[in-house]
């Protein structure tokens, strides 16, 4: 009975999620991605040709951004289409 109560709250929880906050969230990724890109083209510029700060410092910060470097510009440099932007 309790376990039937747990499931039927759990699902009355997620319908609530998506009416109220999933766009929400999803909007908070799409800013925190564009944000992210734009940090990484200000502070990386000089790896697709776009020197703006001096190397130092972005040297220094190289070791917290190495991981996401390739996946960065494979984003950067690939064909953009109206459609990315709407969906």
């Amino acid at each position: 009975m309790e376990r039937n109560l747990q499931k039927i709250r759990r699902a009355i929880s997620q319908v609530l999620y998506g009416m109220a906050l999933h766009d929400i969230a999803r909007d908070n990724l799409r800013r925190r991605g564009s944000l992210e890109h734009l940090f990484l083209l200000t502070v990386f510029g000089d790896l697709v040709g776009l020197p703006i700060i001096p190397p130092y410092y972005s040297m220094r910060l190289l070791p917290f951004i190495v991981p996401e470097i390739n996946n960065w510009r494979r984003r950067l440099l690939r064909e953009k289409d109206y459609l990315d932007a709407i969906f």
